[in-house]
């Protein structure tokens, strides 16, 4: 630019004087630099100065009597300072050490520590005008080289392209070093353009000029332009050398073009430059970033030597690929080798013990670390603090951070991240809070870290202050962020907001639709799954693993199949039913969606199969009420020596509760002891249902007053209980000793609650409850709620009433309330709404048999036989058929079934003749048969025998023949006992002397000395 020295009277002679004396006598005068600014005085001459700075300025010396004094010139820190005398001779006398910018006392010209340190000498130069011009000798080319140089590695790319117009002006011819210092100035400085432009100004291109446009574009992260450079270099007949083919093939390795890095190879091998070890070492760089580790370590052991960087680049290709036992098998052949390893190779070693979970091996480095002092050092201890926190060794993690001088945010976002990742939530926001106040900014990876660790908080508030952070340092576009902030709301249940930052996002990675997938699994929202799961695929990207467990979740949670059998084609097209994570999903979902043929097939495929898999194949034979099979198959688990965990108990459990298998419960209470889990409430609930559902409600009692903590699930557990084995006011009693303790209910706590209310025939309590629900705990009441109500109500007789309340229900009255009528109707014999209630069922569900049996007991009862018919033949046209009674009984830890009128079972003949026997006893104490059970159209004899044969009567005269004299009895049947056997089972208690439990299709009946403990009211 240019600036005008005007001279003026002030009261410091000028800078400038000094050195035109030195060719020129001048008078005493005064100077006054100023920019750009004309002044007023008298004007004998001018002289135009051209700095090294490229500007121009006119000096006014004038005239004065005044006494001469030497202008100080001090540098920008106002620390050294030089006077004119110094400044003449600087050049020869090195006096400048640092880089620093020295200006005149008046604020003026100013020089940089860099033109004292080469010692331009200004001439002046005698203008036609009467001024003068202080020309610089013509500056070196070595000196323009060694400017660039300096303004590259500073990253001055406006200084540098200043020198560049300079260097045009004053008609520099650059030779080809020259040349080669603008492409690498331009290209460090990110100026690819100019560096391109530069380069094509060369008049004569060699290798070296063309490996250095070559290495800016890939230093810029530019790979394939630099492979493409190197073949337009190839084309002008050009030989590479030993740094043009490292070069390129760090562009081939950046971005992962194998073929092209094979040809380099062949280059390599044919030019005889895989004697150089930067070669090899980028050869070695290449195949292990291209996954081809076999290659990479061919490469490696064939070449002549290997230096540090071969080493380090073969160690993080197997920490990259996973293999971090491999790394460390390299590590010690580097050790023996006596090659001296850096920090950056013990802190790829620690990247592999982080990542095969090696806490031993990775405390070995650490101890190598002390030893050479290299432990607090910020690169290695957050290779340090990632290794203990994937060791699950917090603690230790966080000693190194508190050793560590100066946290970088590197260091805090390992530390949050880690604490994140072992489920330390809370830790890591109050880390982050502690971050923030140290006055440290977050970059984008902390933000997400810390956004996942508030996911799983109970905050929103929370969440959302975090979300703020985000804004606030403006990271609300970067996509591992929003990812993080999409999935923290999907888990939250805000889909619209985690839908919103979805639908901002400019670009949307697979994890971003992974992220949105995570919202909708559970079966309020999953149908929208599979729609986005379609656009995904519509917008071309490529599922992953991730998508299709996601997409499965969705299609258990919809119970649809077909869906599911979809997606598992597009596992089987990317080949991933290997994979043991989406094995596993695929298990789930053909199990939950009632397929178990199918996911047997699945799991059975699977080489691998660890607890989740195990226990998801468990859960779908208890849910479906195959417990024998379940058993079998913990039994397999633990002989594979897998280690169940709670979900695998308490689902053994659950499948034994569902068959009453007593014995399979039992032993799995004596795995849940040894193992510790018994504290825990899922674990618990599933034993305290297990033992209850098994007729050993006092067993249940025991274990749920052992207890030393409690949930809602416990407390629902016992009280549900209660309710079925006919302990009705202990179920209420407990309900009031639950709300006493501050345990909140639940919806299922009320269906227990007005059950018993039912069975107690306690309307007005029943009612009060029922209002309870929304009014007392905020709850919306289910349909559920008012079929217990419609119960209660009918039971009462007070079907006017019932009428009322279910036309007044908030819920369109389903098939659930309806049976319910029709049942109430059956207890009172009440054809006329049970006509009505049957039906409504007809058309709900034409399928239902309950509803076809039901009408035709009700007509039987009242001896309509004819209408009996005509509901049997309508039964008979749907192609519904009447599931047949049984009853089982389990004897040495074996299940007998029996059937009503049954001959297949070993033993018949001895059954029938105990049962004779019992029934000559049971007659003489009192025992008449009610034929009116019978609802058969047959003769009175005929009616008898079908009595004395029913399953529950052959399933005891079997307990009595097999069990031991003073063992309970349990039977569990698959219908309602009916009101003849009712009564026999109370009289065999007396005669016998043994309790007699029954468990049918309702509720528990325990028998003993002659009662029911369910009143004679079920």
């Amino acid at each position: 630019m240019e600036l005008d020295f005007l001279s003026v009277h002030m009261r410091n002679p000028p800078f400038i004087r000094g050195i035109f004396s030195s060719f020129y006598h001048m008078p005493r005068t005064r100077l006054i630099i100023c920019p750009n600014e004309p002044q007023l005085g008298k004007v004998p001459f001018f002289t135009s100065i051209r700095s090294c700075f490229s500007f121009t300025a006119v000096v006014q010396v004038v005239e004065t009597p005044t006494v001469e004094k030497e202008t100080i010139f001090q540098d920008s820190d106002g620390g050294r300072r030089l006077s004119t005398k110094q400044l003449k001779y600087g050049a020869k006398k090195r006096l400048v050490e640092k880089k620093t910018i020295f200006q005149d006392s008046d604020g003026g010209r100013r020089l940089s520590a860099k033109e004292l340190k080469y010692g331009v000498e200004k001439g002046l130069v005698e203008k036609g005008d009467g001024g003068f011009l202080i020309k610089e000798k013509k500056r070196g080319i070595k000196w323009y080289s060694e400017m660039f140089k300096d303004y590259a590695g500073k990253l001055c790319l406006k200084e540098g392209k200043a020198l560049h117009g300079e260097m045009i002006r004053s008609g520099v011819e650059p030779d080809s070093y020259l040349w080669v210092s603008l492409i690498n100035f331009y290209s460090k400085c990110g100026d690819l353009v100019f560096a391109e432009n530069v380069f094509d100004l060369i008049p004569s291109r060699d290798v070296v000029s063309w490996t250095a446009l070559i290495a800016g574009f890939i230093a810029q992260g530019y790979g394939s332009k630099g492979i493409c450079l190197f073949c337009d270099m190839k084309g002008e007949d050009i030989r590479p050398n030993e740094f043009t083919l490292a070069t390129v093939l760090k562009g081939c390795s950046m971005c992962l073009d194998l073929e092209f890095g094979k040809q380099l190879h062949a280059v390599v091998v044919k030019g005889a430059a895989f004697s150089d070890v930067y070669v090899g070492s980028a050869l070695v760089d290449l195949y292990a970033k291209c996954c081809e580790l076999e290659s990479a370590v061919k490469v490696f052991f064939s070449m002549p030597e290997q230096n540090s960087v071969s080493w380090n680049v073969l160690l993080n290709g197997y920490v990259q690929a996973g293999q971090g036992e491999e790394a460390l098998k390299l590590f010690l052949k580097m050790s023996d080798s006596e090659m001296r390893f850096s920090n950056y190779t013990l802190s790829t070693i620690l990247k592999g013990c982080a990542n095969s979970v090696n806490l031993k091996a990775g405390q070995v480095i650490h101890s190598m670390l002390v030893k050479i002092g290299s432990e607090i050092d910020d690169f290695t201890s957050c290779s340090l603090l990632d290794m203990y926190n994937k060791c699950g060794l917090q603690d230790d993690a966080l000693k190194v951070f508190l050793r560590t001088k100066n946290h970088d945010i590197v260091a805090w976002t390992a530390m949050i991240s880690g604490l994140d990742q072992q489920g330390q939530k809370r830790e890591a926001i109050h880390l982050f809070c502690l971050m923030m106040h140290s006055g440290l900014r977050p970059n984008q990876f902390t933000l997400a870290s810390v956004v996942s660790a508030a996911a799983d908080s109970v905050d929103i508030r929370c969440c959302k202050s975090i979300h703020a952070c985000v804004y606030k340092f403006g990271f609300d576009s970067e996509e591992c962020v929003c990812n993080a902030l999409i999935a923290m709301y999907m888990k939250f249940g805000s889909v619209l907001d985690g839908y919103r930052i979805f639908s901002s996002l400019s670009n949307r990675d697979i994890i971003s639709w992974n992220s949105l997938l995570s919202g909708f699994h559970d079966n309020e929202t999953s149908y929208e799954g599979p729609k986005i799961f379609r656009q995904l695929l519509v917008e071309g990207l490529k599922p992953n693993i991730y998508t299709l467990i996601s997409n499965l979740r969705s299609c258990a949670s919809l119970l649809d199949a077909s869906l599911g059998k979809q997606v598992h084609a597009h596992v089987v097209k990317a080949d991933l039913g290997g994979n043991i994570y989406v094995g596993t999903a695929l298990v789930d979902m053909y199990a939950k969606c009632g397929q178990l043929d199918d996911a047997e097939l699945i799991f059975y495929r699977l080489s691998e199969k660890d607890v989740f898999t195990w226990t998801v194949v468990i859960s779908g034979y208890a849910q479906s009420d195959q417990g024998e099979k379940a058993f079998r198959c913990f039994n397999q688990m633990q002989r594979e020596a897998i280690k169940p965990n709670e979900f695998t108990l308490a689902s053994c459990l659950k499948g034994c509760s569902r068959i009453a298998s007593l014995d399979n419960g039992r032993q799995l209470h004596s795995v849940v002891m040894k193992s510790g889990q018994f504290s825990d409430m899922y674990v618990a609930s599933a034993l305290i249902d297990m033992y209850a559902k098994s007729g050993c409600i006092k067993d249940a009692e025991s274990l749920f007053q052992s207890m030393e903590s409690s949930d809602t699930v416990l407390w629902n557990t016992i009280i549900y209980a209660y309710s079925q084995h006919g302990l009705d006011e202990e179920a209420l009693k407990t309900f009031r000793t639950m709300l006493s303790e501050g345990i909140p209910p639940d919806g299922i706590t009320f269906i227990a609650v007005l059950s018993a209310c039912s069975h107690l025939g306690l309307v007005k309590e029943g009612r009060r409850h029922f209002d309870s629900i929304k009014n007392g705990f905020g709850i919306t009441p289910s349909i559920e709620h008012y079929a217990c109500m419609v119960d209660i109500l009918g039971r009462a007789g007070k079907f006017t009433e019932m009428e009322h309340f279910i036309e007044g229900m908030a819920l369109a009255p389903d098939a659930l309330i309806w049976e319910t009528v029709l049942g109430v109707c059956k207890a009172h014999g009440n054809v006329e709404l049970a006509e009505k209630a049957a039906n409504t069922l007809f058309e709900i569900d034409p399928k239902a048999e309950s509803s076809y049996i039901l009408l035709s007991n009700i007509y039987a009862s009242k001896g309509r036989w004819a209408d009996v018919s005509t509901v049997r033949a309508l039964m008979s046209r749907q192609g519904v058929k009447k599931e047949p009674g049984c009853s089982w009984i389990e004897i040495d830890n074996q299940v007998h079934v029996f059937l009503s009128q049954d001959a297949s079972h070993p033993r018949l003949k001895d059954i029938h003749k105990k049962l004779e026997e019992l029934t000559s006893r049971i007659t003489a104490a009192g025992y008449i048969p009610n034929t009116n059970y019978v609802l058969h159209n047959v003769s009175d004899k005929e009616k008898i025998d079908n009595l004395s044969h029913h399953s529950e009567r052959l399933a005891l005269a079997f307990a009595l023949m097999s069990s031991s004299r003073n063992s309970t009895i349990r039977i569990f049947k698959n219908l309602c006992i009916c009101g003849d056997c009712h009564e026999f089972m109370k009289l065999a208690s007396i005669v016998t002397n043994r309790e007699i439990v029954i468990r049918d299709i309702n509720r528990f009946h325990h028998f003993s000395h002659g009662t029911c403990s369910c009143k004679d009211y079920w």
